[in-house]
């Protein structure tokens, strides 16, 4: 029994009509067979289009593919996939997934379509890093991936300066003048 954190091989975002959003492929140093048939970008596309042909229609969840699991998560037009040896825990890679799409669904307010994950990108990629890093899952919470990752609000809190905050200010600094005036300092 192989025994690593190396679990995910690929991450995988494509289009109702089978065309990449997103992909990210990892290598493992420790399993060179885990990448074996997805070295360069001509094995890879082709990998997609098969995968997209097993994963268009909805209704399950995870499948057997070219002797890899694949998890798969349909989200209006678009497929989130995560790929990993068959032998990996189906239940673990499917839980990360889920975190993904959850923490996107939040960071996103619910518009997880391709035109919004283009325009989010940067987002979506940190989003990808909070959950996987270089093949190993890191986070499985939602809500704790799109904390590390929403990006700062901006301070909404204004100063407000109109005639009658001024008008205060100077009878404050008016009175505190008297006071010490009158007690000779």
């Amino acid at each position: 029994m192989n025994l690593t954190l190396y679990s995910i091989t690929a991450f995988i975002i494509l289009d109702t009509d089978g065309n990449r959003v997103l992909s990210k492929y990892y290598r493992q140093e420790n399993n060179p067979s885990a990448t074996k048939g997805l070295a360069n970008p001509k094995e890879q596309r082709a990998f997609e289009k098969g995968l997209w042909q097993k994963t268009k229609k909805s209704g399950g969840d995870i499948i057997l593919y070219d002797g890899r699991l694949a998890v798969y998560k349909h989200s209006l037009d678009l497929i989130f996939h995560l790929i990993a040896n068959q032998d990996e825990n189906e239940l673990m890679i499917s839980t990360a997934l889920s975190a993904f799409s959850d923490a996107i669904h939040m960071l996103l307010r619910n518009q997880v379509e391709k035109r919004a994950v283009l325009e989010n990108l940067d987002l979506v990629l940190l989003c990808l890093d909070e959950t996987i890093d270089e093949g190993i899952i890191v986070e499985t919470d939602p809500t704790t991936i799109a904390s590390r990752v929403s990006r700062p609000r901006a301070d909404t809190s204004e100063i407000v300066i109109n005639e009658q905050t001024i008008l205060s200010a100077y009878q404050t600094v008016k009175e505190k003048m008297t006071q010490r005036i009158a007690a000779g300092f």
